[in-house]
């Protein structure tokens, strides 16, 4: 079986965490580019890749990964020699799918309440309890060490480390100094800085080759 992998990718989105996540692990990969302010996630053929038009996506070996949890977690099970995923029977493998979960379940979901400033339905129904609870959990957590599992750097800490940069800027999230120190250790890594000087090339050229289209 190949490990050569596509990500289907688009600058300064949820993809960003996918692609420097392949650099930390040394993956084999390819990209396959799109311009989501031209709306080709919205087009064929990419929605025949995932119909609801989102990146992270993965293609691998004939199966298609999407969501970014997913992709995370396939990609570094899929070089577990990267030893950024730890193994089944590993005290950490359990914190470690938590933590991947609660990003997607509980962070997501409250951070878009947060963003769109609506309730989040009471504790009992929501499906993160309460935004300051959640908060506060995640900072409990990262007062814990220098990364989220405590003293090893793993691919949660590449999903964690890039969303809180992004939500923290965005102010959906407190610039506490836990979250800030955390962000500043996971996008110094050289792959976070790779990625970023990337992201912003690709991005000035798309939007030039948008700005080229108008009459």
């Amino acid at each position: 079986m190949s490990r050569r992998v596509t990500l289907f990718h688009s600058p300064n989105t949820r993809s960003s965490g996918a692609l420097t996540l392949l650099h930390e692990l040394g993956a084999d990969f390819e990209l396959s580019i799109l311009n989501m302010k031209a709306g080709e996630n919205r087009q064929q053929p990419y929605l025949a890749v995932n119909p609801l038009g989102k990146v992270p996506a993965i293609r691998h070996d004939g199966a298609v990964v999407t969501e970014q949890v997913a992709v995370f977690l396939y990609l570094a099970d899929l070089w577990a020699e990267a030893r950024l995923a730890p193994a089944i029977g590993d005290p950490l493998r359990g914190p470690y799918l938590r933590w991947m979960a609660i990003y997607g379940a509980s962070f997501e979901p409250a951070l878009i309440d947060k963003a769109m400033q609506r309730d989040g339905g009471t504790a009992s129904m929501s499906v993160y309890g309460d935004y300051d609870t959640l908060i506060t959990l995640i900072a409990d957590q990262l007062s814990g060490g220098q990364w989220l599992l405590g003293s090893r750097f793993t691919a949660a800490d590449v999903l964690w480390g890039i969303g809180l940069g992004w939500t923290t800027s965005f102010g959906l999230v407190p610039k506490l100094p836990v979250f800030m120190d955390y962000v500043a250790r996971v996008t110094s890594r050289p792959a976070a800085v790779r990625v970023r000087e990337f992201d912003a090339h690709l991005a000035a050229e798309q939007a030039a080759a948008l700005a080229a289209e108008k009459p």
